[in-house]
């Protein structure tokens, strides 16, 4: 029998943790044959990210120029990764969230008559410019996909309300799956050697465009505020490799010793040493997912969240970027144990970690039937 040839794209960091599982499982399934496209975006960070997984991609988009707009990176995307869809006819192409690298990849895919897997579909906010540009670039990619991967029955009900009818699957998210193959309970990380082993610790991300700026002052003032009035406390913060995140980290945390600035972590690092943090601040996506499978409270520094299923379970707290609003809020539950237990006992809403099973059965029922699921 044929295999059905499955062509995932994808380049940046938390693409590649939340497609690494995908891919390992397409290579362990013999209905399948997988061809791997990156784009190339995060080259460093991703690169660690695929040594995890043992991910060799087939192609490299290297699609990233210095200051490069969003415009430049959705045309080098299309023009580059054309030619590859034409060499290798794939029957099905999977695209992960709400990059415009996702979005050009989607739509060279409908231009090739290729159909299209959206891998975490039906995120919302339904607001435009919250967050710029993933709420566009994931509300088109579903425009112009065949088979939507809903992390969550909120995430399926938001495709439906989209006019979203058919091909829809609840699978859970996949970067559950992800920690199967991270945690290791035996794991040491040299930044942990700096730390007394009798303080708590806040694993800190804050990278978004939205958040460049004013946003990031201000967070990082309050966290600081309030961090500096506990001995016990010690803040780990990976910082992006955006010189726009750099300059403001280095500039309001860099000479406080309760705040330890490294380098971006390998998903490896990252999930081991979020599970022996005390709490999460992040104003990441995936982190909104993964802390609550490790038990991990999380305090959600923006306005708005495609992520509601984590507040409404009680697992996220949404506190935005506001000096007072930020400092109340990581003082409160630093305070409060009965708070602090709440979350972090409340039940992770994310999924399994089986998500990666049930696309590749999405994926090989469709293609035995077409349009028909």
């Amino acid at each position: 029998m044929r295999k059905i040839k499955v062509m995932t794209v994808f380049g940046t960091r938390p693409e590649g943790i939340k497609m690494g599982p995908v891919v390992k499982a397409l290579e362990q399934d013999d209905r399948f044959s997988s061809v791997v496209v990156s784009t190339g975006q995060h080259a460093e960070m991703l690169q660690q990210v695929l040594a995890v997984f043992k991910i060799t991609p087939d192609y490299d988009l290297k699609i990233m120029r210095p200051r490069q707009t969003l415009t430049e990176i959705t045309i080098e995307t299309m023009a580059k990764l054309e030619p590859i869809i034409q060499k290798e006819q794939p029957d099905i192409m999977l695209v992960h969230g709400d990059t415009s690298s996702a979005y050009a990849s989607a739509l060279v895919a409908f231009y090739n008559r290729v159909a299209i897997g959206h891998v975490e579909a039906g995120l919302r906010t339904w607001d435009k410019y919250s967050p710029y540009p993933e709420e566009m670039n994931r509300q088109m990619i579903d425009d112009l996909a065949d088979l939507y991967f809903a992390p969550t029955q909120t995430s399926a009900n938001n495709l439906k309300m989209g006019n979203h009818l058919h091909g829809i699957i609840v699978t859970g998210n996949t970067a559950i799956d992800a920690l199967r193959y991270t945690i290791d309970h035996s794991y040491h990380h040299q930044v942990l050697d700096e730390i007394d082993p009798d303080k708590k610790i806040i694993l800190l991300t804050m990278h978004r465009r939205e958040n460049w700026g004013k946003p990031m002052e201000e967070t990082f003032k309050a966290i600081k505020e309030i961090v500096d009035q506990w001995n016990d406390i010690d803040v780990i913060y990976p910082v992006h490799l955006n010189p726009k995140v750099q300059a403001v980290a280095n500039k309001i945390l860099g000479n406080d010793n309760h705040f330890h600035l490294i380098s971006p972590l390998d998903v490896v690092d990252f999930h081991n040493i979020m599970s022996k943090s005390l709490l999460v601040m992040s104003d990441s996506g995936g982190v909104q997912e993964e802390a609550p499978a490790l038990h991990k409270p999380v305090l959600v520094l923006r306005d708005t969240t495609e992520r509601p299923e984590g507040i409404t379970a009680g697992t996220l707290k949404l506190i935005g970027t506001q000096f007072n609003n930020v400092t109340k809020e990581l003082s409160s539950l630093l305070n409060s144990p009965e708070e602090y237990n709440k979350m972090s006992e409340a039940q992770n809403p994310y999924g399994d970690g089986h998500a990666s099973e049930r696309i590749l059965d999405a994926i090989a029922k469709w293609a035995a039937t077409p349009k028909e699921l």
